[in-house]
């Protein structure tokens, strides 16, 4: 029995032996698994970069190219090129060069022997200007926007239907339109406008602001207008819009100035740009700009500026459809009156209605409430009146005789303001010559009749 024992127990160990050897021998293999992959990821690499690198000598050991621009495609082996600072060639174009692909003002690469047309070049743009196309196409949609029924509707006869059916225009023998304006105060929706249709038209939008194409060097903002509009030619259909386009548009007059000179430059530039550039090549012109009146004549001549749109302050009714687009995503109570709010905020723009939505949830969330109400609502517009009553009183109390009572001084800056009795927050200070409004209590202004004598 006991050399039974004995034996089973030197089986049992030899078993358990076994067992971990097997265990490290499957662990010791792993790790060999696991660094054979690693070695063949960095062979892989280093195969990738001996490829590149013998490119790159290849590349280094033949001879040199021409830089050049087209000017006309002769025939099916012929082109002329301008290459500067020598002169015109009409130089054979390469077996392995596309002729279709060659257009006017590609650049191309000229053998430096025989002058031979082997590559087309990429067209150089600024990285500046590369920045200004916007990758995502814009989420705005003409839903989004609210009282400009007009100003949608010309919108699309200028920008959206040529984009889309361009052979309406050809049917009838008329060209296309080519830029239009948009023109009015801020915030009354012109941006907005001018993403919504992109939007629509899923075309590339490059947005521009003027102030960027004022540049400190002489020849600066000319060459970027005319690389912004190579750009919109590569990604056509495009739209190109340009806001505060008074920055670079305005009326020229004679100056000593280097700045003023430049920036008439740039204008300039974009006048032969507008002029320049094809109508049935798909790229569309949107200005926007707040000063209408100090644009020059020529930029809005049509040909150049074939529509003109105006975005007033929105009315009544386009404040409640502006009031009605930014509350359907709100949690509101029941009972709220809209049509209230739209009537008290008379004189507002479009973002300033949407500003009195964001206002009022901010209130509820300052009272720890998931909805809003109507009173959340009444102390925003409260808040925005007071802010444009204060900056009316400290700009018309100076003008005012003194006699008058602080009570007068707000009566009448008030009139000015609201016209006739609109519902406005007020209270006084103890200061004699000066009105704090606040949210406290409301009242309407009567209509009185006040003599100020002489």
């Amino acid at each position: 029995m006991e050399n039974t024992d004995v034996g089973s127990f030197m089986v049992q160990g030899l078993w358990q032996y076994i067992a971990v050897k097997l265990e490290d021998l499957e662990y010791e293999l792993n790790e060999k698994n696991h660094d054979l992959r690693r070695l063949q990821a960095q062979r892989n690499e280093l195969n990738a970069k001996v490829r590149l690198l013998k490119e790159e000598i290849s590349m280094l050991h033949e001879q040199g190219s021409y830089v050049g621009e087209v000017i006309r495609v002769m025939d099916k082996k012929k082109v002329l090129v301008k290459v500067h600072p020598e002169g015109k060639y009409v130089v054979d174009i390469d077996k392995n060069v596309d002729i279709t692909q060659i257009t006017p003002n590609a650049r191309v690469a000229l053998r430096a022997d025989s002058y031979v047309l082997h590559k087309i070049l990429p067209s150089k743009v600024d990285p500046l200007v590369s920045l200004m196309m916007v990758e995502k196409v814009p989420d705005s949609t003409y839903e989004m926007i609210g009282g400009l029924d007009r100003q949608i509707k010309e919108i699309k006869e200028v920008i959206e239907l040529p984009v889309k059916h361009p052979e309406l225009f050809e049917a009838l023998g008329i060209a296309q339109p080519k830029g239009v304006l948009l023109y009015g105060p801020p915030g009354t929706g012109k941006t907005l406008l001018a993403r919504a249709v992109s939007h629509h038209t899923e075309c590339t939008f490059i947005r521009v602001s003027g102030s960027e194409l004022v540049q400190k060097f002489i020849g600066e903002g000319a060459r970027m207008v005319r690389e912004l509009f190579v750009m919109a030619r590569e990604h056509s259909p495009s739209i190109i819009f340009m806001d505060e386009i008074d920055s670079i548009g305005s009326s020229r007059i004679e100056s000593n100035t280097g700045s003023d000179s430049e920036v008439q430059r740039t204008m300039l530039e974009l006048l032969n740009q507008l002029d320049g550039f094809e109508a049935t090549k798909n790229i569309k012109v949107i200005m926007a700009t707040n000063r209408i009146d100090i644009l020059d004549p020529a930029l809005l001549r049509p040909g150049r500026i074939d529509r003109k749109i105006e975005f007033p302050a929105p009315d009544e009714k386009a404040r409640l459809d502006i009031l009605r687009i930014h509350s359907r995503k709100m949690n509101m109570t029941r009972g709220i009156d809209l049509r209230k709010i739209a009537e008290n905020l008379v004189g507002s723009t479009g973002a300033e209605v949407k500003a009195v939505c964001t206002e009022a949830g901010m209130y509820a969330l300052r009272e720890r409430r998931v909805h809003v109400t109507q009173e959340d609502f009444e102390m925003a517009v409260s808040k925005f009146l007071c802010l444009v009553v204060n900056l009316l009183v400290c700009l018309s109390i100076p003008l005012i005789p003194s006699p008058l009572t602080p009570f007068l001084w707000f009566y009448i800056t008030s009139l000015i303001l609201l016209s006739f009795t609109v519902q406005i927050p007020l209270t006084f200070n103890d200061c004699t010559n000066c009105v704090v409004p606040s949210r406290h209590f409301f009242f309407k202004l009567p209509k009185l009749d006040i003599g100020v004598s002489g």
